[in-house]
């Protein structure tokens, strides 16, 4: 039944046998071209759906008020006829419905498909980089460059510490001068011993004194003892 009062276009090739193929072709660039040509002739499809269940929505509508003016006129066989088309149009509407859902869960599907291939594609790229970079850094290649680095840095020592040693013409003869050194200090031993002694000046010493100690004013017994005692240490000098 044709509701638009045109003639039926072409039948478009079916949704599902579209999407048989496309998620499979979808790695290459011709395959993601074709996935997406597909996923826009099925949004196509929606659209033009939708657009015959608005039109049979203003025919539902037209048929209700059709069907009150025939009422109105007693014309009861003319309102159940158009109330007969009326319920023909609501079960169009809900075939369109499910087409609709069908068409959206292909698009989704669809999509989603194509997303996986591309995650796939980028995974496999991943996988085959990170091989590449081992078969360059394999752990023999590893064990020699940290072998050849350590060489490089004790050699490294060797030449800093070379570079690090003073340069004095002399240091060869360095035990024979600390010889000659001590035998320096033994003849300055010697000569200070065999040097003769000098006599010892008679030292000019203060004469000690014979008068009595000046008695303590209010001395205590004790304090004059200590007096005495002082006293006759001085006279036995």
């Amino acid at each position: 039944m044709n509701w638009f009062g045109r003639k039926k276009e072409t039948q478009q090739p079916s949704a599902v046998s579209s999407t048989s193929k496309p998620a499979s072709g979808g790695g290459g660039t011709a395959g993601r071209a074709k996935t997406a040509n597909t996923v826009v002739s099925l949004r196509e499809n929606i659209a033009t759906q939708e657009k015959r269940e608005q039109h049979l929505e203003k025919k539902i509508e037209v048929c209700v008020k059709e069907a009150k003016e025939k009422m109105a006129k007693k014309d009861k066989k003319g309102a159940l006829f158009k109330l007969k088309q009326k319920k023909l149009y609501e079960q169009e509407i809900d075939k369109i419905q499910n087409i609709k859902m069908t068409l959206e869960t292909q698009v989704m599907n669809l999509e989603s498909a194509a997303q996986n291939a591309e995650t796939f594609k980028a995974m496999q790229s991943g996988k085959q980089a990170m091989t590449e970079i081992r078969n360059q850094t394999d752990i023999e290649k590893v064990d020699d460059l940290m072998d050849e680095i350590k060489e490089e840095m004790e050699l490294a020592d060797e030449i800093s510490n070379a570079l690090a040693q003073p340069v004095d013409p002399l240091i060869a003869d360095e035990d024979d001068l600390l010889a000659e050194l001590n035998e320096l200090e033994a003849n300055d031993v010697e000569e200070e011993l065999l040097r003769p002694t000098k006599k010892t000046e008679n030292l000019a010493m203060p004469d000690v004194p014979t008068a009595a100690m000046p008695s303590i004013k209010n001395a205590t017994k004790q304090e004059e003892d200590e007096l005495k005692q002082l006293e006759a240490e001085l006279a036995a000098l």
